[in-house]
């Protein structure tokens, strides 16, 4: 019934309040005019199991505009997720399950981390990708056991950021029909209405991406939200924007409609009057009203009817074809096939010829793909220049959704943002490929990558002052520091083509964080294992390479492409009689995880 409907919105709408109001700090607008579609998106549409939210077949839901997450976590809440009242009232408090933005690995339901804007938009592009490459590879007629929306709630500020025009375009451009975005349009920033900056028709502008365009639709009114999704679903061959009209801070008789609704709580009075602008008839915070909890509270018997009934598919399709269900359940848990580095060791066994680290770890990517078929990717445009091509991978696009070799086009934002929604999607091994100068344009996506504990292997080549030619531009002078001060991302600049061998194995067994491999150009003597250690020490983040004592008198530390170099200034030094050790150093974070004992081994004080 309306009513019903309108008591469960505005329980959702003063959970988060409240949440805000006891914390001191947060965001009330957003969830005081975006509650409805959320209600409606939660309660009507989105297929998921709070009792299991990893089911592998549930529709995804992002929260893009993260400032809103006491809403997020007031739905959780509601419909049965491992979350309590108690943890919302915790809300944005230091070690809480209710942090002040959404955090994947801290609340339970919570698909992606959100916060910095756009970041979210273009995960759920990943996600897409991801079930549509899925969908195409493993179901087969009458066994469709991939079949999922994509769904998020993104704001005026998402559409602002670069990153939501670079993912838009790509996901118009691949005819992702199964990603459904609800636009919370309020028209108002934290310095005022969005009109002093942001003017454009956004009907137009996503249309020309190749995008359905829904509305504007009222975005309070029940039937109108339900209606304009329904009509998104419909359409398989567009990704859609539902325009929801909404203002923020609704129902705040001071507050509603401007900018002081937004980033701070309404105060204690403007609570009292909220409640009483909107009929609710409770004045003591987080009031759950019995009828509200059971009827979201729906949301358990239906996920688990809805995930018994994809069990059941899932069987059917183990009896009809087992070895595309044993694939298709390796992929999905994250496992690598056995088997898989089989081979590896010999690569460059006999190569006597020097080769850049960029080509060999072409060559070890192609060697790997065809027994570790859920490795998918691709570059922003420089695939011939990164060697990021898999060679019998094809074209993926809507003439070909089986293909494993993605262009990203000009966009390393989107590219690292939808990569991560891939990994997260899970079934999915992503990399990427760009010149490590580039890294800067991608920087947002790998932190949050690495917050979240994905699995992404970012190719960055092209690493040093050896693109000489093309000027300072295109020289990466500070980008290892920036990698390597990301905590959780592992990267490991290969000296040689063995170590590139080392390194694409240890980035593939990373299964709890991102990996960025840091490669050459320029062509690297590939270093003699008879006489020197054996690149297995690579997997211990540096090791001994060469040593002419016990106890050396100096010792020269390398990575990448300088370390023939120091093994070049090592023997001059041992002619002269001066005691040295070289040390190979790919990777300062798995070195440092290392024992006292193994580093003081390698690098005595």
């Amino acid at each position: 019934s309306s009513k019903l409907d309108e008591l469960c919105v505005n329980t959702i709408r003063f959970l988060a309040v409240d949440a805000v109001q006891k914390a001191n700090s947060g965001h009330p607008g957003a969830p005081l005019g975006a509650a409805p579609m959320a209600y409606v998106l939660w309660g009507r549409f989105l297929r998921h199991n709070p009792d299991d939210p990893e089911w592998p077949d549930r529709d995804r839901f992002i929260l893009s505009c993260g400032h809103a997450s006491a809403m997020l976590y007031a739905l959780l809440y509601l419909t049965g997720y491992d979350l309590s009242l108690d943890d919302l009232k915790q809300f944005r408090q230091w070690g809480s399950r209710t942090p002040g933005h959404p955090e994947y690995g801290v609340v339970p339901g919570l698909e992606v981390t959100t916060g910095p804007l756009g970041q979210g938009f273009a995960n759920g592009v990943g996600m897409a990708i991801a079930e549509r490459w899925l969908a195409a590879n493993y179901n087969r007629p009458g066994h469709e056991v991939i079949d999922h929306y994509t769904y998020a709630i993104v704001s005026d500020g998402d559409l602002e950021e670069g990153i939501s025009s670079e993912a838009a375009s790509m996901a118009g451009n691949l005819r992702l029909g199964k990603l459904i975005y609800l636009y919370d349009d309020n028209g108002i920033s934290i310095e005022g209405k969005t009109d002093i900056t942001f003017t454009e028709d956004i009907t137009r502008r996503f249309q020309a991406y190749g995008w359905q365009v829904i509305g504007p639709v009222d975005g309070f009114d029940i039937a109108s939200v339900e209606n304009a999704i329904r009509e998104a679903q419909a359409d398989k061959e567009h990704p859609s924007l539902v325009v929801c009209k909404t203002v923020i801070g609704y129902g705040s008789p001071n507050k509603a409609g401007k900018a002081s609704a937004h980033g701070e709580p309404l105060g204690e009075d403007e609570v009292r009057l909220t409640k009483k602008q909107l009929g609710w008839n409770y004045e003591e915070p987080f009031a759950v009203p019995p009828e509200a909890l059971a009827h979201l509270r729906k949301a358990q018997a239906r996920g688990r009817k809805q995930q018994d009934e994809w069990k059941q598919k899932l069987e059917a399709y183990r009896q009809a074809y087992p070895d595309d269900a044993h694939r298709l359940e390796t992929d999905l848990k994250g496992d690598l096939p056995e088997g898989w580095d089989s081979g590896l060791d010999n690569l460059f066994k006999e190569e006597t010829k020097p080769v850049a680290t960029r080509s060999a770890s072409g060559l070890v990517m192609n060697a790997l793909a065809p027994k570790i078929r859920s490795l998918v990717g691709g570059s922003a445009d420089l695939a011939p220049s990164t060697k990021t091509e898999l060679k019998e991978g094809g074209d993926y696009g809507s003439g070909d959704y089986r293909a494993r070799n993605l262009h990203f086009g000009v966009r390393e934002h989107a590219m690292g943002a939808i990569a991560g929604g891939m990994a997260r999607h899970g079934g999915i091994i992503p990399f990427t490929g760009t010149f490590l100068v580039f890294y800067d344009y991608m920087r947002p996506p790998v932190r949050l990558a690495a917050m979240m504990g994905l699995r992404v292997i970012y190719i960055f080549s092209h690493d040093s002052v050896g693109m000489g030619e093309d000027g300072p531009t295109h020289q990466p002078i500070e980008q290892l520091i920036g990698l390597r001060s990301v905590p959780n991302l592992v990267t490991i600049r290969p000296a040689d083509a063995t170590e590139t061998v080392e390194a694409w194995k240890i980035a593939l067994q990373r299964r709890h964080g991102p990996t960025a491999l840091v490669l050459s150009r320029q062509n690297l003597p590939v270093l003699d294992r008879v006489n020197l250690a054996p690149a297995g020490g690579v997997q211990r983040g540096g090791y001994v390479l060469w040593d002419t004592a016990a106890t050396p008198e100096v010792i020269i530390m390398g990575t990448g492409s300088e370390v023939h170099i120091a093994l070049e200034a090592g023997k001059l030094l041992q002619e002269k009689g001066i005691r040295t050790r070289i040390v190979s150093l790919p990777s300062w974070e798995l070195f440092d995880a290392q024992t006292d004992e193994y580093r003081e081994k390698v690098l005595p004080r």
